[in-house]
């Protein structure tokens, strides 16, 4: 059911262009939503930068990626669910706030959309009321990345971010290299 299909990335960063590359192979249509134009994944994966209005109408499936700010806080709200085709999907497996779960349950019971996958909540770990109880969304508990080899890795890097802080060296993966 993916073949033919539009995927929509919201946020392509590392994540993102992963969906990207995966995509291919089932052939689908790539649009983006960012900050910046980002012409190298343009061109390797043949997607298209659109505003967010444009990625929502088209899009069978939109796939959220993008940080957590406050111009992202609730940047999936009823306006935007509204847009979606009834037969989207939306998936968030990024922060939960970046959607207004209210707003999702209403879109989900009134079959707005087609569907949701949710890795993430907004008052995590509660989700909003009447949102489990629904026939068309998917809920994991925060764990989209818990495979054992993920988690190894991930187990790998913390300590070497240790090892390498503690040895006065700049960590591997710093979110905020400005307080070193």
């Amino acid at each position: 059911d993916l073949v033919g299909r539009t995927l929509g990335i919201i946020g392509a960063g590392r994540i993102g262009e992963a969906l990207m590359e995966r995509s291919v192979g089932w052939k689908m249509r790539i649009l983006y939503h960012e900050i910046e134009r980002r012409p190298q994944l343009e061109k390797k994966y043949n997607a298209k930068l659109v505003d967010l209005d444009e990625l929502l109408r088209e899009s069978d499936f939109v796939t959220i990626h993008t940080t957590l700010t406050d111009k992202t806080r609730h940047l999936i709200g009823m306006r935007e669910l509204d847009l979606m085709k009834p037969s989207a999907y939306l998936i968030n497996a990024a922060r939960g706030p970046i959607v207004d779960e209210k707003a999702l349950v209403i879109a989900l019971r009134e079959m707005e959309i087609a569907g949701a996958a949710l890795d993430v909540f907004e008052n995590e770990p509660d989700m909003e009321p009447g949102l489990a109880e629904l026939d068309n969304v998917v809920i994991v508990p925060h764990l989209g990345s818990a495979t054992l080899e993920t988690r190894n890795k991930m187990a790998e890097t913390a300590a070497l971010n240790i090892i390498n802080y503690l040895n006065g060296d700049r960590p591997l993966s710093i979110v905020n290299p400005e307080v070193l």
